[in-house]
């Protein structure tokens, strides 16, 4: 377990754009296996 001061530090450590980026990033990513899954079942 980390320690609260630590997790503290990296959430003022956190740049905006990287977290908009990152999820960005994910919701493709889920997108993308959701697409695969239903062609999978369908096809």
């Amino acid at each position: 377990m980390r320690k609260r001061r630590d997790l503290e530090a990296d959430a003022t450590q956190l740049n905006p754009l990287h977290v908009i980026a990152a999820a960005l990033i994910s919701a493709a990513i889920f997108i993308v296996a959701l697409i695969l899954v239903v062609r999978f079942v369908v096809g």
